[in-house]
């Protein structure tokens, strides 16, 4: 048995369970969700199980009180195979008052049908956590000797440096996130992000809104959506792109609806624009920039390999914004905040944007390499700090200004902004 490696998910949902009723953990498939839920269970049930399956679901529909009799904290499974579950475990909640009952897990959001429709929301019941497949930090590439934390609380000098090789950071981007891969050999694990987006793509799951499933449909749509990553490619755009392939683009009614799909799914998660007042008249944008849940999705969508990527520096910048997009949401949410991006119709833009509960910020360019990159990212950082009109806001002036790398070396610029790679992160 392979030794279970801690993830972020555990400590925000040991403090989650001391706080709520229930909890419900949402994210991709093979991500770590019931493994990770598993520690935390005093008992469980599997709604897709093979042998147990159908009757935990007959059992569940039609005698909740029962079903839900099991050791707190009790974990369902897939629980949205049977939506009517939240519903009972909701009253279940109300009628024990008591914190930490049960668990929720499941890759995929319910139907929304009418015989399937959950009739309340949950609302200080049952709150909700997003898990991802694991960070570098947590599938202990990242040696984690640059904290997060500790930059926020005091931004002082910093002098640190990785082992870890540009090579090294493309394999690991190719290998992805996904636990099951931790320890296996790289010919091997390089593998699964390809068998994933097979899966994914022939899953009962995937259908439309009008039930329509078409695997050569959603194959173009992830296709064309791996090409547009870390952009903030408009619909029409991912849809003529679509048609580059030589088939005619989806119209934009299927379009919403299959991306929907995939976001249902939690495959893609599109990051957020912030929106905070500016000091000059130039406006804000507010489109999302593009992003599935693990960039190896979008290697396994265009064929990619290490090697590839090497050889396309400009491909490899999108991908590795990507995943260290995917490692700092987790970093954001053990910090109690969320993150978003940055952008003006200048032109000035900040990668990510991790802003705190209590009201603490900082800004982060991605940049692969390349000290003229860099050093631009830098300045734009330095702009936006200057152009957040942070007393209008009420804000702080921002904790740190942070240039993500691929490179060996940690320390502080002159200029005061932090060079850092990605292999020596950590929340």
């Amino acid at each position: 048995m392979r030794k279970y490696l801690h993830r972020i998910a555990d400590d925000i949902l040991e403090k989650k369970l001391k706080t709520s009723g229930a909890v419900q953990i949402k994210g991709t498939m093979w991500c770590g969700k019931t493994t990770t839920a598993k520690e935390h269970a005093a008992s469980y049930v599997l709604m897709d199980d093979p042998e147990e399956g159908e009757r935990n679901q007959s059992l569940a529909s039609s005698f909740p009180r029962d079903f839900l009799s099991r050791k707190a904290p009790m974990l369902i499974d897939e629980w949205q195979i049977v939506p009517s579950i939240w519903d009972a475990v909701r009253n279940e909640v109300d009628r024990r008052d008591e914190f930490g009952q049960f668990i929720l897990t499941g890759s995929a959001s319910p139907l929304e049908d009418e015989e399937n429709r959950i009739h309340h929301s949950g609302t200080g019941r049952i709150v909700t956590m997003t898990m991802r497949p694991m960070t570098l930090y947590e599938s202990e590439f990242s040696s984690g000797r640059v904290s997060l934390s500790s930059l926020f609380t005091d931004a002082g000098y910093i002098d640190e440096a990785s082992d870890k090789s540009l090579e090294d950071i493309a394999v690991a981007l190719c290998r992805g996130g996904w636990p099951r891969g931790v320890g296996l050999p790289d010919e091997t694990a390089l593998e699964l992000p390809y068998n994933f987006l097979e899966e994914t793509i022939n899953s009962k799951r995937i259908k439309d809104r009008n039930g329509r499933k078409s695997p050569q449909e959603i194959t173009r749509l992830v296709r064309s959506y791996a090409r547009n990553v870390s952009t903030q490619a408009s619909r029409r755009l991912i849809a003529k792109d679509m048609g580059n392939d030589g088939d005619k683009p989806f119209n934009d009614e299927t379009l919403v609806s299959y991306l929907s799909m995939l976001e249902n799914l939690y495959i893609i998660e599109e990051l957020p624009a912030w929106n905070p007042n500016v000091r000059s008249s130039i406006a804000v944008q507010s489109a999302y920039t593009r992003h599935f849940t693990d960039p190896s999705i979008a290697v396994a969508a265009l064929g990619l390999s290490p090697d590839m990527l090497l050889a396309d520096l400009n491909t490899f910048g999108l991908l590795f914004e990507s995943m260290c997009i995917r490692d700092l949401r987790t970093y954001a949410e053990y910090l109690n905040g969320k993150l978003f991006h940055y952008r003006d119709n200048s032109g000035l833009e900040a990668d990510a944007v991790m802003v705190l509960r209590d009201g603490r910020w900082a800004a982060i360019e991605v940049k692969l390499a390349g000290e003229d990159r860099i050093n631009e990212g830098a300045k734009n950082l330095l702009r936006i700090r200057e152009r957040i009109d942070t007393e209008k806001m009420n804000l702080k002036e921002p904790s740190f200004l942070m240039v993500l790398t691929a490179k060996k070396n940690a320390y502080r610029r002159k200029d005061g902004v932090y060079e850092v790679p990605v292999s020596l992160l950590a929340p």
